[in-house]
């Protein structure tokens, strides 16, 4: 479950692009949310996006930036 998301733009302008953060299971995770919708995960190495979580993220974009 995604708890604490938050968001910040990768670059001034109207280039998509940001900077994306959130917890699942007490890990904070760190990925870049890029204009095509693909995610990026920087930190934890190891970390792997499910699909659920996948899910998840893309409708907070659409609420957050898209919207």
């Amino acid at each position: 479950m995604i708890q604490h998301f938050k968001f910040k733009r990768l670059y001034a302008g109207e280039l998509p692009g940001w900077r994306i953060s959130f917890y699942d299971r007490q890990q904070k995770v760190e990925a870049l949310y890029h204009g095509d919708g693909s995610i990026e995960v920087e930190s934890p190495k190891d970390y792997a996006l499910n699909e659920q979580q996948l899910k998840d993220i893309h409708e907070l974009m659409l609420f957050h930036i898209y919207d």
